[in-house]
């Protein structure tokens, strides 16, 4: 009778073990509210978020960074955060912290960026680009004005966009994420780690303060792991995660030509014309299919075919992202799109000589410039590749200076350029098996219930570098915004689905244990 008791007991305890085993998954994803509880947050949060975008954030301006300052310090401290102004050489960096009531909680550094490009209001189609304008695509393309009344859980559409500077790039991702922490708190959900947040206001600057500040704050920023709520997500709208980021290094080059600008009839054939040369070295730089050809520039770069198979296993449509883009082939570099972001790049982004359009006049230009960026990789020494790029001008008989020349060197040299070089931030990468990475992969698997897009490295540079080589932090971006976004450009905006989901993502990623 023990016998045949104990065996039913060892049936019901695999039976009970097989249950939970498969109930374990949906018991996971009960944890997150319904969406409508996310929809009616979203939209309890638009007047919160609308009064943000009306604050001018323009770094140049610090009278109004200030405001942003202020702003935040109040709206966390409501959320029960306490608050510490980092100060640096212009307006402050601002760390906000929450702690765990969990003994011997890990603390995770959370990246939200406060200022935004500089506008041109001529550009937008909206009296102020700081004024919060939502919009509807219209039924033969471009987007129409409608009235915010209809922002209401029976007639809103997760497609409407919400037109400002900074919606995207990138005060979107802070007002969802104070929106998650009302959230949480309604749900009486206890933090499992302690949470610090810092506030970058200059990152469009390239947080030129950011590297010393890290620095001098050691103790302050001090993290087990660090989350980068920025960027956008991959082209297919489906959640992301992205590991890395190139660094980014520029170069100011200058050619010079004569004194003052020579008229064309008068000196053509006769006087070497700067816009030409500089033509000439550019070009020197790069083959017809976009490589770089100065030697040496790609050392260091082995894709191993495990590499490769990573980067295979993100989702790009790359024929559809050309006809979007609006070009027939892509550069030769690498094989794919995500293998061309493994390589260091070369770009000019911006070149400038003599007068154009309106303005045109038949001279011969006194000088030409163009304004060149190197997006590193970390396998790749920034400083080493802007000397490699110096050699090559070096290598066209140029004497290279860092300012104007003299009359006495212009007499004496044929060629003159000034360089002028600086790194604002170095690449960074975590591996996708790290704890940090795993930690955020079962977050979103219990938001969306499946593994989110993971990307080994991004094309663009954020500055975060200093947090990962000076605290040893490893870091992963949690992307949320649409890619058209349209940011650092007139007509900025977030998609109101996208705005959602960033509650949504912030809210299952605070809500993980660690």
């Amino acid at each position: 009778m023990r016998s045949y008791s104990f065996q039913i007991y060892k049936n019901m305890k695999s039976l009970t073990f097989l249950f939970l085993l498969c109930v374990a998954p949906i018991l996971l994803l009960a944890q997150m509210p319904d969406q409508q509880t996310f929809l009616n947050y979203t939209l309890a949060s638009i007047p919160e978020f609308r009064e943000c975008l009306s604050l001018s954030n323009d770094a140049h301006f610090p009278a109004d960074i200030e405001k942003n300052v202020q702003w935040c310090e109040t709206k966390f401290a409501q959320r029960g955060f306490t608050s510490q102004r980092l100060d640096t050489e212009t307006v402050p960096l601002l760390l906000v912290s929450k702690t765990s009531k969990k003994k011997n909680a890990k603390t995770v550094l959370v990246y939200l960026q406060m200022d935004g490009q500089p506008v041109d209001s001529t550009h937008w189609f909206q009296a102020n680009p700081y004024t919060a304008v939502l919009k509807a695509e219209g039924k033969e393309g471009g987007w129409e004005a409608i009235d915010w009344s209809k922002m209401n859980p029976k007639e809103v559409n997760m497609d409407w966009r919400i037109f400002a500077r900074s919606t995207s790039d990138a005060k979107g991702p802070v007002v969802a994420f104070l929106t998650a922490m009302d959230l949480m708190a309604e749900n009486k959900e206890q933090l499992d780690f302690n949470v610090k947040v810092i506030l970058d206001f200059e990152e469009e600057l390239g947080s030129p303060h950011l590297p010393d500040a890290v620095i001098k704050y050691k103790e302050e920023l001090a993290a087990d792991m660090l989350i980068i709520f920025d960027g956008p997500m991959h082209i297919s709208n489906k959640p992301t995660l992205t590991f890395g980021a190139r660094g980014i290094s520029t170069i100011t080059l200058k050619v010079f030509g004569p004194l003052f600008p020579q008229h064309s009839g008068h000196y053509g054939n006769y006087v070497p014309n700067p816009g030409v040369r500089l033509s000439h070295l550019i070009a020197s730089m790069k083959d017809d299919f976009g490589r770089v050809v100065i030697p040496g520039f790609y050392d260091g770069i082995t894709l191993s075919e495990k590499v490769k198979a990573t980067l295979a296993a993100v989702p790009d449509d790359e024929k559809y992202m050309n006809g979007r883009i609006g070009i027939g082939e892509p550069d030769k570099v690498a094989d794919t799109y995500q293998q061309a972001l493994q390589y260091p790049s070369l770009n000019v982004r911006g070149m400038l000589s003599g007068w154009v359009g309106a303005e045109v006049r038949t001279i011969i230009p006194s000088s030409a410039t163009a304004e060149i960026d190197i997006r590193t990789v970390l396998e790749s020494d920034p400083a080493r590749l802007i000397e490699l790029v110096r050699g090559q001008i070096a290598s066209h008989d140029y004497l290279i200076l860092d300012r104007k020349p003299t009359a006495l060197e212009r007499a004496k040299n044929d060629r003159i350029c000034s360089f002028k070089a600086k790194t604002s931030y170095q690449a960074f990468r975590t591996e996708f098996d790290s704890e940090v990475g795993v930690w955020l992969d079962k977050a979103l698997v219990k938001a969306y219930g499946e593994s989110p897009i993971k990307i080994r490295t991004a094309g663009g540079s954020i500055p975060i570098s200093p947090f990962v080589n000076s605290l040893n932090v490893p870091a992963v971006s949690v992307p949320t915004v649409n890619r058209d976004n349209n940011q650092h450009s007139p007509n900025e905006n977030i998609r109101l689905g996208n705005y959602l989901n960033a509650v949504k993502t912030i809210y299952a990623i605070m809500t993980e244990p660690l």
